[in-house]
């Protein structure tokens, strides 16, 4: 059997340590016992990107904010379907999770961060969304395990009723929060309709092969 292999640790602030581990050509991101991402599992966060981006057609020159990079698949899909008048913003809070991404999963990455349309910026996702006002077109937040998280308590803010107000505030009308999550979750979906979005609540599979195990990704749009 192919050994798994420790490459590094990143310490998440206010939360629990996250583990690389790469295992032939394969890496994971790894917290306690949870592997909660890997190279094998990327369909769903690909789909949080296809998905969204269908949404807003209508848009000539898209902006999107992309909460948590992760290994990138959201954003090397988003980059894929947007055009060049489009921009991406990502917020990322772990510097770890940048380091290796431009480290040893540069190959995976293939250069997504140095996109011209992309914009980086270090640090929470909660505090872009609340600095914002009629910015964005999208925002994708694919941000611990969903509303029930396991990684950060922090994170569960943005889940909140006033997490899902700032986010409302932040979108463009007809923009669309998309929130991808490892479970259903009835009373989120529950929340985000008393936030006043329109809910649509869509199973994804993990695999891109539309195997694996089933996750949810909610798109909650703004009205006009």
């Amino acid at each position: 059997m192919t050994p798994r292999i420790h490459l590094g640790t990143a310490h998440v602030p206010g939360g629990e340590d996250l583990h690389l581990y790469s295992r032939g050509d394969d890496f994971m991101i790894v917290l306690d016992r949870n592997e909660l991402m890997s190279t094998r599992m990327q369909g769903s966060e690909i789909a949080l990107a296809e998905m969204s981006i269908e949404r807003i057609s209508h848009c000539a020159a898209p902006h999107l904010l992309i909460g948590g990079y992760g290994m990138g698949f959201t954003l090397r899909a988003a980059l894929a379907k947007l055009n060049s008048q489009a921009r991406v913003t990502v917020a990322e809070l772990v510097p770890e999770i940048i380091a290796w991404a431009q480290g040893p999963m540069a190959k995976i990455a293939n250069g997504c961060l140095d996109d011209p349309r992309v914009t980086l910026t270090m640090g929470d996702v909660a505090q872009v969304i609340g600095a914002a006002d009629r910015s964005y077109d999208a925002i994708l937040l694919d941000v611990d395990n969903g509303p029930d998280g396991l990684v950060r308590a922090g994170n569960d803010g943005l889940y909140s009723p006033a997490g899902l107000q700032a986010a409302k505030r932040a979108l463009r009308p007809r923009g669309v929060l998309a929130i991808w999550s490892a479970a259903p979750d009835p009373r989120f979906t529950k929340r985000i309709k008393q936030a006043g979005f329109a809910v649509d609540e869509v199973p994804v599979r993990a695999r891109t092969n539309g195997k694996g195990p089933r996750h949810v990704i909610w798109f909650a749009r703004k009205a006009e």
